[in-house]
């Protein structure tokens, strides 16, 4: 059992290398991930693995000198090689048979003076190697930029988003551009991406002024490792645009609602007093002209023909307005 205190990256001057930092393979694959460092005393190199989700990394084994030690575990389809014992430069490996998905995980390369259980050396970590054993077939994202809510309309700070989807397996980096110049300010990215079946999503947000999302242009670029290149897929949005149509749209919708309660209100107003006007009037007319009279007769049948016709056009324009 090793008692080793960690040290990740470069420290006291020692700096630990391995290469590569990434590989995408298939079961049935052999990979080599290759550990370099030039601190010649240092003749323990150590062997850990990550698994996915796990905070805990668990040994593999560690090769003294020219010696490896294997965990119980690991000793049918892991092997460390290395001869540490020259007084150069130490380079080591670990060799993977890959059998499945299980392997996949981050993979940490360390450099130790010994493997003494009461000494407490250091460790000094490289910076890792990530594994893939792929379970499905690679699958390149699909990028949007989603503009930002009419509900922001009328805030000083947008919210723009970025979704890539679709994509397996989870290599992906993702960046954002204004006017092609990288922004970070006001950036946040998901941690990690999200699977669902076969693929994984990712999203990352900008937060930018209103001034800025009205005159400029927004790109995210998701960089995508595929197993052999690193490929980078886009999408751009001018703010102008959406802003014209989202923000009027929605400010428009408000509008429409006040003015049209407006005119309801008015026109009811004018014909409510219009038809009481009308009524004082029939009154009047009964009370002063006798009912025998044809031109009596005559006018009020004018009168009630022309309320009756101005209750119906009320009611329609109140229907059609609202």
């Amino acid at each position: 059992m090793l008692s080793v205190r960690l040290c990740p990256g470069v420290c006291q001057g020692i700096e630990v290398h391995q290469t590569p930092s990434s590989f995408i393979r298939k079961p049935g694959d052999d990979v080599q991930l290759v550990c370099t460092h030039g601190k010649t005393d240092y003749r323990v190199m150590l062997w850990y693995q990550q698994s996915p989700g796990d905070t805990a990394m668990k040994l593999i084994g560690y090769l003294n000198y020219k010696d490896p030690k294997m965990e119980e575990h690991y000793e049918k389809h892991f092997k460390i090689a290395g001869d540490l014992s020259v007084n150069t430069a130490k380079n080591g490996s670990l060799l993977i048979q890959l059998t499945g998905a299980e392997q996949s995980a981050v993979y940490y390369c360390a450099a130790s003076e010994a493997p003494h259980c009461a000494s407490g050396y250091e460790a000094h970590f490289g910076g890792g190697t990530r594994l893939t054993v792929l379970e499905y077939n690679v699958t390149a994202p699909t990028v949007k930029i989603l503009p930002p809510s009419s509900k922001e309309c009328k805030n000083k700070k947008k919210t723009l988003v970025c979704v890539a989807s679709g994509f397996y397996p989870d290599h992906v980096s993702v960046f954002w551009q204004i006017d092609e110049v990288t922004e970070t300010n006001g950036v946040a990215t998901d941690n990690n991406a999200v699977r669902k079946n076969e693929s994984y999503s990712i999203t990352s947000r900008l937060r930018v002024s209103a001034k800025d999302w009205r005159s400029r242009t927004f790109t995210c670029t998701v960089t995508f490792f595929n197993g052999t290149d690193y490929k980078q897929y886009s999408d751009s949005l001018k703010g102008s645009v959406f802003d014209m149509i989202v923000c009027a749209k929605s400010s428009g919708s408000s509008l429409m609602t006040s003015q049209a309660g407006k005119l309801s209100y008015a026109v009811f107003l004018a014909k409510s007093s219009l038809y009481a006007l009308f009524i004082t009037a029939l009154v009047w007319k009964l009370k002063v002209c006798p009912t025998s009279s044809p031109a009596c007769t005559m006018y009020l049948c004018h009168v009630c023909w022309f309320v009756l016709i101005q209750t119906v056009m009320c009611v329609v324009i109140l229907i059609l307005i609202s």
